[in-house]
């Protein structure tokens, strides 16, 4: 008996606020910063990549993990199974799409989960394409930003404090 494929889900999160760009990088922020490019601004999605082992410019975003014993693996399951268990099941397949916008599937073994996660912004579901790639938040509370995001990436104040601890 043969089953359906579920449809590849990935982890996302809804921001609302803009993304910001000073020099090569961006961050995400509750208000705009005199002074700086605004990327994009309103309702975003926010999706999480895991980096590939040795080619750490590309990450895949998980819509689908395929276990090694058939179990199928979509959306919150999927992301918790690959950041808290995976190194039990190296030959489990992830499909999804890369932060370059290409689809591909690869095994755990082949992915970095010691490598940073990395935050990429969509103007909307249908995006294949990030918009950006965040390096921080700027903002006065980490409850600002959804709790899943706070936990990626760092949280400034300013605009002023994330370029000077950048620069050193």
């Amino acid at each position: 008996m043969s089953r359906a494929i579920p449809e590849p889900s990935p982890v996302e999160d809804l921001f609302t606020g803009i993304v910001l760009r000073h020099g090569e990088s961006s961050a995400l922020a509750t208000a705009p910063e005199a002074g700086l490019e605004i990327i994009a601004s309103g309702d975003l999605i926010i999706r999480y990549a895991i980096r590939y082992q040795g080619k750490t410019h590309y990450a895949i975003v998980p819509g689908l993990v395929v276990m090694d014993y058939g179990d199928l693996l979509t959306g919150e399951e999927a992301w918790d199974f690959l950041i808290k268990r995976s190194n039990l099941h190296p030959r489990a397949e992830v499909a999804g799409i890369r932060n370059d916008g290409a689809d591909d599937m690869v095994f755990v073994k082949q992915l970095d989960l010691a490598q940073p996660v990395e935050v990429l912004v969509y103007a909307d579901r249908a995006s294949r394409t990030p918009l950006a790639r965040p390096t921080a938040l700027i903002g006065t509370s980490a409850s600002d930003f959804p709790q899943r995001l706070s936990a990626y990436l760092p949280l400034y104040p300013n605009v002023a404090t994330w370029q000077s601890e950048a620069q050193s």
